[in-house]
Order: C-alpha cells, then structure tokens, then sequence
C-alpha cells in the first residue's frame, strides 16, 4: 500500500505499451509499484480494433472516458457495448477479448486488482460542494477527476485537482478523514486489502 496520500498530475502518468505490444495506456499508479502490484490504474488510449492483453489471476473494470463507443466482444460469445457518456463493464483479466472502436478513438479507464489479494468498488460520481472519504489501516479511496476542478481541505496538505488528475488517499495507520471540495465530475475507488 502506498505510504502516503498524493495527488498525481495528468502530466505525470507514465506512456506504456500494452503488455501484448498492440496498443498504449497512460499509468497512472502501481501499487506495489513492481511487476507483482495488487493493484493498478492507468488510461488506455485505442486507435484501433485490437486484442487485450491477458492478465491471469487479474480482475478488472474498464470505464468510457472519452469517444463515441468500445464494443468487447468477448471468446465466449458475450458482447458488451460501452458508450458515452461512461459506461463500464468488469472482466475477469484472463478472459479473450477484442476491443472494436464504434466511432474513432476512446480513452478508457481501467482499473485492475490481483484476486484474492484486494477488493474494489468503483463508483462514478458529479462533484457538487464537498465529498468525504474515509481511510483506514488496509483501507483507502483513489479519486479520478474526469472534469472540473476540485480542492481537499487544508489539513490534507494534499494539492488542488484539476480534471484527469487522480488523488491516491491512504490511512497510514489510523483511520483518516478527506474531504473533497468543487465541481465536476469523479471517480472514486475504494481498495480494501482482502481478509481484514
């Protein structure tokens, strides 16, 4: 688990290639930030009808961020159409799956965990005045701001967010209170270690 909280910039994420080489994704964090994370967040940019890559033992959520539309089409025969504003869809890592754009290019944000490791809920939210999250040992919130602009309070010591930043809220070892102040719109991802 991360240390402390953070915000980190848009500007920051690192540009990746895709672990089957057919496509980039903009990572935002891994944690740990070695090849055996437990977690992992990053922004998939797709150009062009491709493959995913396969991530065995790997649970994840894709959410449209920005374009007209991602069709998964599944090994199995399902079919999943994620279209705008921000549909999402969760899968196991080892499943077969195609992306097909509907209508151009699509920035879409995934959010993967190890199974059996940790848990997620992924919630999308506006941002109208403040928001509160709660961190605590083996617990803590990651905030994605899709648009807008919004500010913790000033005990945080925590930088503003401006949209495409995300805010990575860890507890350390006591339980800790965020709040989350502006307009916009969000979200938020809550990780708890598995077994707590």
């Amino acid at each position: 688990m991360p240390e402390s909280s953070r915000v980190i910039p848009a500007n920051e994420y690192r540009r990746v290639r895709w672990k089957n080489g057919l496509g980039w994704t903009r990572e935002i964090v891994r944690v740990p930030d070695n090849d055996d994370w437990d977690w992992r967040l990053s922004i998939a940019e797709i150009e062009r009808d491709a493959a995913f890559s396969s991530f065995p033992g790997i649970d994840r959520e894709l959410v449209l961020l920005r374009g007209n539309g991602l069709r998964l089409r599944f090994e199995d025969g399902r079919t999943v159409d994620l279209m705008p504003p921000h549909d999402r869809y969760r899968f196991a890592g080892e499943d077969g799956v195609t992306g097909e754009l509907v209508d151009g290019t699509t920035h879409d944000f995934n959010l993967m965990w190890r199974r059996g490791r940790v848990r997620t809920e992924l919630l999308h939210r506006p941002l109208v005045g403040p928001m509160l999250f709660f961190t605590e040992p083996g617990v803590h919130w990651v905030v994605h701001l899709i648009a807008g602009q919004a500010a913790f309070d000033g005990a945080s010591g925590l930088d503003d967010l401006c949209s495409g930043d995300t805010a990575v809220l860890t507890g350390g070892g006591t339980r800790t209170r965020h709040a989350l102040h502006g307009g916009g719109e969000l979200l938020a991802i809550r990780i708890e270690a598995e077994g707590r």
